[in-house]
């Protein structure tokens, strides 16, 4: 099982047997409240009648076709409402099947676009320390999460690292961004020092680092390093797989903080998690670059389900929900609401920091000595025992629950976690 310490679950097995709205449901029928919107895929609910009638008239249409030297109309007509739907700031997107697939696909498009202008030595990566890109060889090796690296030995060469922007003693208890960390852009400057700048591709971060335990870029950080990436030539990248589609209550984390990337990488809320799909987008810029070349495949790279026509027809739908029931709009009516019951919290026993942005959250917990994890892991047991699903990282437990969730929600969330939290050893 995927990121699953699999001993430990056969001893008791967790098994959800259906979902819908804001719940899952086991197999005695049990509700189960969603607290992470799935693993961060499902923004709109579960079982979206919307959806739902979209991919079932999609596969009694079109059940497959391949990408490669043909097309249909619904990959075309996503990808047009996609971009409408980035307010227009990118010119192209480029379908994956996940997360992992987005960043790699990122990654060769930089490596391509910087060959086809003649810089064809820009081929180092800076990434940043406690960052996540998914796990494919390309994003492991961008990725700075020691436990997601040493089984593995054999990753890329040629990346560097930023510092993360985590500061306990700084930022604590913040509520929205950190006004701490916004210099630890300017490390940006001394990487480019070392490396040559002659040498350097891309700057890859994710604007907020979910599998690291939610932490947030301080006030200006994002707006800094486009101003340096700028400076030097470098093309920035966000991975917006956890972010995009409505997780801070704007389309993109990139409309939040008011900062455009050159390519953004997205995933999971696409399709609002029915079926697996990604898109990369790209400024105009590189996908004309690419195309100013010698006839033949100007980017050599695909996937076979590359634009599937099932994962087009919930993306298409997931769109519609989002603009018909004005799902943005609700998403940040619940922001204040949320930050207020989270930051509830403090005081807690071993609560140690709250914080949040958006419809996000994250709650850290003392460790154990000798422990990682296992105070948060108790909790995750327990929240489940008694029908709440969150997630946990360490011992933070982070939380992102579907956009379309009420105050009630909100109040059985907060309110069932209190109450285990004050019993949790």
């Amino acid at each position: 099982m995927p990121f699953t310490a699999n001993r430990d679950y056969k001893e008791a097995p967790r098994v959800v047997a259906s979902a819908a709205g804001m719940y899952y449901r086991d197999q005695d029928g049990r509700e189960i409240l969603d607290g992470t919107a799935g693993l961060w895929c499902v923004p709109l609910g579960h079982s979206h009648p919307t959806i739902v009638k979209a991919v079932q008239e999609a596969i009694a249409t079109l059940d497959y076709a391949p990408a490669f030297q043909m097309g249909h109309p619904a990959a075309f007509e996503l990808a047009e409402q996609l971009i409408d739907y980035s307010g227009n700031k990118f010119g192209q997107v480029f379908y994956t099947n996940s997360g992992s697939e987005s960043v790699d696909t990122a990654m060769k498009m930089v490596l391509a676009y910087h060959r086809a202008r003649g810089e064809a030595q820009r081929t180092r990566f800076i990434s940043r320390e406690r960052g996540y890109h998914g796990v494919g060889f390309g994003g492991m090796s961008l990725g700075g999460l020691p436990a997601n690296r040493k089984q593995f030995a054999n990753l890329l060469g040629g990346v560097d690292y930023l510092p993360h922007t985590y500061n306990l003693e700084k930022n604590a208890y913040s509520r929205g961004i950190p006004e701490y960390g916004t210099h630890l852009a300017e490390e940006l400057d001394r990487i480019v020092a070392l490396h040559d700048v002659s040498t350097i591709a891309a700057v890859i971060v994710e604007p907020l680092s979910g599998s690291a335990g939610v932490i947030l870029p301080p006030k200006g950080y994002l707006k800094r390093l486009r101003e340096l990436c700028d400076k030097h030539g470098i093309l920035l990248i966000f991975d917006e797989v956890i972010t995009g589609f409505g997780r801070m209550a704007t389309p993109f984390a990139s409309d939040f903080f008011d900062v455009t990337p050159d390519l953004m990488t997205t995933a999971k809320g696409l399709t609002n998690g029915v079926v697996p799909m990604g898109a990369v987008f790209s400024k105009a810029m590189i996908y004309e670059t690419l195309l100013d070349s010698p006839a033949g495949i100007e980017f050599f790279h695909g996937y076979t389900y590359s634009g599937h026509p099932l994962a087009c027809a919930a993306g298409l739908a997931s769109l519609k929900v989002f603009k018909e029931e004005k799902v943005l709009e609700h998403a940040q009516s619940m922001t204040t609401y949320w930050e207020d019951a989270l930051h509830s919290l403090k005081g807690l026993p071993h609560v140690i920091d709250l914080r949040n942005v958006g419809l996000i959250g994250a709650i850290e917990l003392a460790s154990i000595p000798g422990k990682v994890g296992a105070r948060a892991m108790a909790v995750y047991k327990q929240a489940f025992a008694e029908g709440v699903l969150i997630r946990t990282t360490g011992d933070i437990i982070a939380l992102s629950p579907p956009l379309v969730l009420e105050k009630k929600h909100i109040d059985d969330l907060f309110g069932k976690l209190a109450d285990i939290l004050k019993k949790t050893v």
